[in-house]
This record gives structure tokens, C-alpha cells and sequence, in this order.
């Protein structure tokens, strides 16, 4: 049964009493921010009978997100969600906890062999058998009162989730991978606590492959300020600047304010408002600019030994019965092939499951 929480007095009355563990969910809106708006908390509890209370707490009344607090920084009692990435920043900054310790069911899912990437429904539907409707997935949860049916499916959202929990929780153990799913859980509310800033945000843009290395400089110095501005105003990035436009800017050698005014003005999307910081930022050197990859390397990669990397991580994924993803990107793979370092997301179970045979590959080219 599903309650609605409109007092933070409410809440704390219906938390009084710790569980071993609850699920959780969040409806927010991020159209026009940078953060996550966080809308709706969907809380099941556990009753005595094996039942579950379900509780929707609105998190715009004022005084909730403080009462919500202490159940998500309390370590005794387990957090099961799924897919929480977004959800955790969300609770992060309107709650200033971080959901911990945590179960994610779609890393459990995939880790298990059930499928990289699951939906909710899709693993409701695989675990459970029950088929979940998807209609308010583009609600506005915004809007009070909330309809029937964006109730529904809010419950819905945690009604099954100890269910999902157990089954998973018992292959886990079966398979004797409850070490590499914890260690997994540690660094995903590890990066949600440390949120940290992409260092190197001019690799993501296809464009700046095309780029000498003046300009690539300049566009990384443009997506820096990019971030920071967005973060500190809460608007979306490409509110703050186009890709386009950035891309355009980067491409001008030694552009004097007036290049750049001029340019800014000429973009339907130009931040007229901005054009002395966006100036600033691209003719600033950055202290750590010198040791930026070169974005063009992908151009230049050796194809042959990616794709001999990524077979390997096919060949071990395949024994261990998860996906490729699961064990390896090629995201993960391109910094091992360029340097030859273990980037930090390889570390641990993973590198002790590839090591033995992907270092060969690093070691020599392939064929």
C-alpha cells in the first residue's frame, strides 16, 4: 500500500523504526538545470507479515529533504535501487547524503549474467514475471497534486525491488562474486560523493579529432569553464554553449575579444552575455594542459590491437557467463592501449580477470 508524505513530522514518524533495508527511487526534473530537481522520493519498507508499506514523499515541501537525511547516510540499513547514477547526485545535493551502503540491481543483474544494462521493467518482468506499464515515464513530477496513475507507477518503482534483491543477492553468493559486486557498489557512491569533473572533457567530441593541437587546447579550456559556469549557474551545459559553437571558437588562431564577440553574435545559440569569460577561458592556459591526450590518437590508434583487446575481454567475458561491457568497454580499453596503464576503472577484480590475457597483447602488436 502506497502513502502519501506531506509533513517531514510524517516522515520521520514512518522512519522511527530502522529496516535492515528499503528501496528507493527519485522522480526529478533536469530539463532546465544542471542538477537533478529532485520531485519524489518512492521509499518501500518492509513489514513483519513480508509485506511492504510504500511510502511517496514530496521533497517540495519544505523541511522533507532534511528529514530524508538521516536514512540515507545511516549505514546500517542497506539501500536496494536500481540504476541509481542519477538518483545519487539528485539525493547528493537537495539532501546532502549520498544513499549508503548500496544495491544496484541492474549491476547485480549483469554481473550475474542476467543482461548488461537492464531496464526496471525488463528485469521485473525477468525476475518476478510481472509485466509494469511505462505511460508517466515522461511526467512532469513537478506538478500538485500528482495524478492516479504518476502514483501508480511511482510505487511501482520500488514495488519490486526486495523481491529483485534476494534472487539477486543469492546468484551473487552462488557465483562467488559478491566481492567484485561490492567493490563496484564502493566506487559507485565513491564517485557520486567525490563528483568529480570529467579531466578530459575534449575526448568526448568527435570533432576535436580533427583538430590541431592549438585548437584542441583552446576547446579544452572552453569545456572546462563550460562545466564550471554550468555548475555554478544550474543550467544545462549546452545552455551555457553550444558544442558547435565551442568547436567553432577553438578553431580560431590567436582570436582577439572582437573574434570571438563577433562569432558568438553569428550563433543562434551564442551567449552574447558571456563573451569576456568565454574570451578569458580560451586565451587562459590551464595549469595541466600540457599533458592532454591528443585527441586525434583515435585517428592514428591501432585498430588491429584494439580489436585483438576487445576479443580477448569477448573470450573471458564469455567464460564468466556476463556481458563484454560488464568486464571491459572500449572506453576502458583505448587509455590501456595508448599508455599502457591501468586506468583506475580496470583496477581491481577486473584487471585480475584480463591481466593474464591482455598484457601479452599490450606487450607486443597484434598478428
Amino acid at each position: 500500500m502506497a502513502h502519501w508524505i506531506d509533513s517531514p513530522d510524517a516522515l520521520r514518524a514512518r522512519l522511527s523504526t530502522r529496516p535492515a533495508r528499503v528501496g528507493l527511487d527519485t522522480e526529478f526534473i533536469r530539463e532546465r538545470t544542471y542538477w537533478p530537481k529532485l520531485a519524489l522520493v518512492q521509499i518501500a519498507l518492509p513489514l513483519d507479515d513480508g509485506g511492504i508499506d510504500i511510502l511517496l514523499v514530496d521533497t517540495l515541501v519544505p523541511g522533507m529533504t532534511e528529514a530524508l537525511a538521516p536514512l540515507l547516510a545511516n549505514t546500517s540499513v542497506l539501500k536496494v535501487m536500481h540504476s541509481p547514477s542519477e538518483d545519487l547526485v539528485a539525493f547528493r545535493q537537495s539532501c546532502g547524503e549520498v544513499p549508503r551502503p548500496l544495491f544496484d540491481t541492474q549491476a547485480a543483474a549483469a554481473l550475474v549474467g542476467l543482461g548488461a544494462g537492464m531496464g526496471y521493467q525488463k528485469l521485473v518482468a525477468e525476475i518476478t514475471g510481472t509485466a509494469l506499464e511505462k505511460g508517466e515515464t515522461r511526467s512532469d513530477w513537478l506538478r500538485r497534486p500528482l495524478s492516479p496513475s504518476q502514483l501508480t507507477y511511482a510505487a511501482e518503482d520500488v514495488a519490486h525491488l526486495f523481491e529483485m534483491h534476494d534472487v539477486l543477492s543469492t546468484k551473487l553468493d552462488a557465483l562467488d562474486r559478491r566481492a567484485w559486486f561490492e567493490a563496484d557498489m564502493a566506487r559507485t557512491v565513491a564517485t557520486a560523493i567525490e563528483d568529480p569533473v570529467e579531466r578530459w572533457p575534449h575526448l568526448s567530441m568527435r570533432t576535436a579529432s580533427f583538430l590541431d593541437r592549438g585548437a584542441q587546447l583552446r576547446l579544452l579550456r572552453l569545456l572546462r569553464w563550460r562545466d564550471a559556469h554550468a555548475r555554478t549557474a544550474d543550467l544545462p551545459r549546452g545552455w551555457v554553449l553550444d558544442n558547435e559553437l565551442a568547436a567553432s571558437l577553438a578553431r580560431l588562431p590567436d582570436p582577439t575579444r572582437d573574434d570571438v564577440g563577433e562569432a558568438i553574435r553569428a550563433h543562434p545559440k551564442g551567449p552574447r552575455k558571456l563573451v569576456d569569460a568565454v574570451w578569458s577561458a580560451m586565451t587562459t592556459a590551464l595549469p595541466d594542459e600540457a599533458e592532454a591526450p591528443d585527441a586525434a590518437l583515435a585517428e592514428r590508434r591501432d585498430k588491429s590491437r584494439l580489436k585483438a583487446l576487445q576479443d580477448a575481454v569477448s573470450r573471458r567475458a564469455a567464460e564468466l557467463g556476463v556481458p563484454d561491457a560488464v568486464l571491459a568497454s572500449r572506453r576502458m580499453l583505448e587509455p590501456l592501449l595508448d599508455s599502457g596503464e591501468w586506468p583506475d576503472a580496470l583496477e581491481g577484480w577486473r584487471r585480475e580477470q584480463l591481466e593474464p590475457a591482455l598484457q601479452p597483447l599490450l606487450a607486443k602488436p597484434a598478428g
